[in-house]
């Protein structure tokens, strides 16, 4: 999973898989889920993220992780 944050339009994009998505359908007013060919989730796109999440923090909980990479 990746998250990726867009300052100059203030958007967070989590991408959660290596497919790309074929059908998108916003589910409220600046969300809108991504799906693959097969209707699989694969990404959760965030408008005025910085209003809707904390972008100050990250915390990661009891994930089994086997590589960390953190980028600041």
């Amino acid at each position: 999973m990746k998250l990726n944050y867009y300052p100059d339009t203030d958007s967070l994009y989590i991408d959660m898989a290596d497919r790309p998505s074929t059908e998108s359908k916003v589910i409220s007013d600046g969300v809108v889920l991504d799906y693959d060919k097969d209707g699989n989730l694969v990404g959760i796109d965030l408008d005025n993220a910085s209003r809707i999440v904390d972008l100050k923090e990250l915390v990661l909980n009891k994930l089994p992780m086997q590589k960390e990479t953190i980028v600041a």
